[in-house]
């Protein structure tokens, strides 16, 4: 299909993945609208950028439309999607979308239940020629989106409304696979693993984490497929290597994957951390290929960045991955640092951490984080603001548990992304960690208070390092954005 001069219009413009699209598609000459429920700073942004948005959603902005791209949370009765179905226009959801606008791309398609944003912004900063598409906002190139001439696109796929699936994979890269988004799959996981199988199959390429348990399920139950440890465009290849012909793909369209294991504990050693400027890096040594140094911190950061450069193997030699690997500045709402710590303000962090073991790795951190600050004395107080009831209720006991690094709690209402309420006794169930309950929080120059139900302020945050947890609207509360 021929983008250029169409004119496409986006229901739920507002959201992360099809912000992406939007960028996307207005890069390759389409005319761009877009409507949503609520001003945010995507759509702010979006606007800024020469995007015509509409709040709320309006049946008369249909009519002169060529192409309706709608959400995955996009209902049957919208406004919009009745009138485009009146004037028998074309419509596809994102998920359908994808498979006609990925279908020209050699697509590096990275998924998983955690770490898949961090990963894709990590490959992007390697292959730095490449186009991209995240689930979040680079702050290398300060957005979700970067252009590009050439065929190579990192694309942050999602397994949430199988859309992973529809994502036209070249190579397809799996950090790890756990129980989440089930009501997509029937509530039965099994299904989900199916997917990751089809997943697999679809692409030339797979680089797997068999360390993940469900990862390594998979990987031995697909027992036929070759290695690509060594082999025809995914040589590990050492630094002096030359690199590799990328445009050897597969000519069959019958083929078995290639496929490249990764195993973190045998292949990653000497994990070290250190702070430059006050920001944290994580140095390792990865395989037989030397040592590398990327932003961030935590064993995660070290799996994350590691499955990015076995990714670029086939595309650049070793050297100028570790370069390009510099560039990586972290991503928006990932272990951001919002304000650094010092004598008159907090360490403020902002993070997506929002099932629970998202939550676990980002405190491990964020206590080797505090180790680097050199002083025993700091305090953590975080901010947990539960998103969705079914996440709760499905991962209840892994909630429970999993706040031991910090010295305060303090549980904002659920998030309820659109679920109905579930009641949950949050005071019985967080009792071993005397939690504080606060309406909402707002921000106060350098500084967090706590607000409650009746919009009153009741305290004032006073520890040295306050972190925000949750993939709800806590991030524009702890940026004072809302």
């Amino acid at each position: 299909m021929d983008f250029n001069g169409l004119k496409v219009h986006f229901i739920g413009i507002g959201g992360i993945g099809v912000s992406g699209l939007a960028r996307f598609l207005k890069a390759q000459g389409a005319i761009i609208s877009g409507s949503d429920i609520a001003h945010t700073s995507i759509t702010d942004q979006l606007e800024t950028e020469g995007i015509k948005i509409n709040i709320p959603h309006d049946r008369n902005v249909i009519a002169d439309k060529d192409l309706i791209i709608h959400s995955a949370i996009i209902k049957d009765s919208n406004v919009e999607i009745i009138e485009a179905r009146v004037l028998h226009k074309r419509i596809f959801s994102r998920k359908d979308a994808l498979r006609v606008l990925l279908s020209k791309k050699r697509v590096l398609s990275v998924c998983a239940a955690h770490g898949k944003s961090s990963t894709s912004a990590i490959l992007a900063s390697i292959l730095k020629d490449s186009g991209a598409i995240i689930g979040a906002i680079s702050k290398e190139f300060n957005s979700n989106v970067r252009v590009s001439n050439s065929d190579l696109l990192v694309f942050e796929a999602d397994e949430s409304d199988k859309s992973f699936l529809n994502s036209n994979p070249y190579k397809s890269i799996i950090i790890n696979i756990e129980a989440e988004h089930l009501e997509s799959y029937n509530n039965d996981f099994s299904r989900l693993k199916e997917a990751y199988k089809d997943f697999i199959n679809s692409s030339y390429i797979s680089v797997l984490n068999i360390d993940c348990p469900n990862v390594a399920n998979i990987y031995h139950d697909m027992g036929n497929v070759e290695s690509a440890l060594v082999g025809t465009g995914s040589i590990l290849c050492k630094e002096e290597d030359s690199n590799p012909d990328s445009n050897n793909m597969p000519l069959s369209s019958t083929h078995l994957p290639l496929i490249m294991p990764f195993s973190p504990k045998q292949d990653i050693s000497n994990i070290s951390y250190i702070l430059k400027d006050n920001l944290p890096f994580t140095r390792f040594n990865l395989k037989d290929l030397g040592i590398f140094e990327v932003y961030g911190i935590g064993e995660h950061n070290a799996i994350n960045a590691s499955m990015a450069i076995l990714s670029a193997l086939e595309f650049l030699d070793i050297k100028s991955i570790k370069e390009n690997l510099l560039n990586f500045r972290g991503i928006k709402k990932r272990f951001d640092i919002l304000e650094n710590l010092s004598p008159d303000s907090p360490c403020i962090i902002d993070d997506y951490a929002h099932h629970p073991t998202e939550i676990l790795a980002t405190l491990n951190a964020l206590k080797i984080y505090k180790d680097l600050l050199s002083d025993s004395k700091l305090s953590i107080t975080a901010i947990f603001q539960p998103h969705k009831y079914s996440r709760l209720r499905d991962n209840l006991e892994a909630f429970c548990n999993c706040f031991h690094h910090c010295d305060e709690l303090v549980i904002l209402p659920v998030w309820a992304a659109g679920e109905d309420k579930i009641d949950f006794d949050f005071e019985s169930l967080f009792a071993k960690y005397n939690p504080v309950f606060a309406s909402r929080i707002k921000r106060k120059g350098k500084h967090i208070a706590l607000i409650n139900e009746c919009g009153e302020e009741f305290r004032i945050l006073q520890s040295n390092i306050i972190i925000g947890l949750g993939a709800g609207d806590i991030t524009y509360q702890i940026r004072g954005e809302k």
